[in-house]
């Protein structure tokens, strides 16, 4: 007789040909994650901590504790998280406030980005992502007709609160999400578009009032202008990357490690990884990205049920957005804005709400139906 134990349920899932492929590149990720975070901090763990091995232990911690979240995620079914979605978004909407509470609130690097738990930090606007993405998700399924106010009022309040830690990248990851979910729930999108003249607007000013913001723009034109200052980081990344050639330096044989590359452990691990593994190297970690949100998208758009549909593409948005920045940052194809690679970058907020969107996804996919309305059938033709 068949086992029906959800936790035989998740392995006969994770084994067939249905789901193998987006979950064994995910753990894929972990692994090579933690072994990167271990290579890039070695020399900063023995200067700061004289431990070697501190970075690697915490990430081994938030990794497990991540693990055990995203389980979690899949065994509970992701249809009742409709009647928990307002409690989640007040409450993160509390976080993001109390940030800049003085005692509550950690400041660091001239951000006002965490919350001081005692035993560890906490960065609600890793929490906002997921959070808004529920609230989307359940409220554009339940109205019959949307109003875009409504939704452009909601946006603005997480994303303004957002920026003004500040954090520009997150608030893209998470508007960008935003967007697709509106889009994909059959709402008109042109109302959108007709206020994109206003968001640019309103990005510029944003930009013009910050000097540091500004600082990395015109960098991004001229790298070369302020070479100890402003064009600092995205320098050190590039000589990172130029210095790993074809084939890479070897791993652990990084030189940008040792104090020349800020972040080398977060936000610019992939400059350690193009150094040490090269092209080849780098090339095949972008390739396997790219298989996993292709094999994700095409997965979530056979789900019939329209929350699981459009959650699923809020989720993996969130996830492939991120990378998208990460990436093109560190390769100078856009501005150079801080938001680490998914699975990949150390960090204990990020990498256990990334691996509890993946648990979802996972628990969308176990109840995944066969029919689709004709605007998520032409999107998958599209794709295959």
């Amino acid at each position: 007789m068949a086992c029906r134990h959800p936790v035989c349920n998740f392995w006969s899932m994770a084994w067939s040909n249905k789901v193998a492929k987006p979950l064994w590149f995910v753990l894929g990720f972990l692994i090579f994650g933690i072994l990167m975070v271990y290579d890039a901090s070695s020399g900063q763990a023995t200067q700061v901590f004289n431990n070697k091995y501190y970075f690697l232990r915490e990430q081994l911690k938030w990794a497990i504790i991540g693990l055990i979240a995203g389980f979690g995620a899949y065994f509970y079914d992701y249809r009742k998280l409709k009647r928990l979605v307002l409690p989640i978004l007040l409450g993160t909407l509390v976080l993001l406030v109390a940030v800049f509470l003085p005692g509550i609130g950690v400041k660091a690097y001239g951000a006002s980005r965490w919350i001081n738990l005692g035993f560890t930090v906490l960065q609600p606007s890793e929490l906002a992502k997921l959070a808004v993405i529920l609230y989307l998700a359940t409220w554009l399924t339940v109205r019959e007709k949307s109003k875009l106010t409504a939704f452009l009022l909601l946006i603005g309040l997480v994303v303004g609160l957002i920026m003004a830690q500040p954090d520009m990248g997150t608030a893209i990851v998470l508007f960008s999400s935003a967007l697709i979910i509106y889009y994909l729930s059959e709402n008109q999108i042109w109302g959108l578009l007709a206020l994109l003249p206003v968001m640019l607007s309103g990005v510029i000013v944003l930009v013009l009032r910050s000097p540091y913001r500004l600082k990395r723009l015109l960098t991004f034109f001229d790298p070369n202008t302020d070479p100890l200052g402003a064009s600092y980081h995205i320098r050190q990344a590039q000589i990172a990357i130029g210095s790993g050639g074809f084939l890479g330096l070897g791993l652990g044989n990084s030189r940008q490690k040792y104090f020349y590359l800020p972040e080398a452990t977060t936000d610019s691990i992939f400059a350690i990884i193009g150094e040490e593994l090269g092209f080849v190297g780098a090339a095949l970690l972008i390739v396997a990205f790219a298989i996993f949100f292709f094999e994700a998208v095409k997965m979530t758009l056979r789900v019939e049920d329209p929350f699981g549909r459009l959650l699923g593409m809020g989720i993996i948005t969130w996830l492939a957005t991120q990378t998208l920045i990460n990436l093109g940052s560190i390769v100078a194809l856009m501005p150079l804005t801080g938001v680490p690679l998914p699975f990949i970058s150390y960090g204990g907020s990020a990498l256990v709400m990334e691996l509890i969107g993946v648990g979802i996804l996972a628990n969308i996919w176990h109840h995944s139906g066969c029919c689709l309305p004709s605007r998520f059938y032409n999107l998958l033709l599209f794709y295959n």
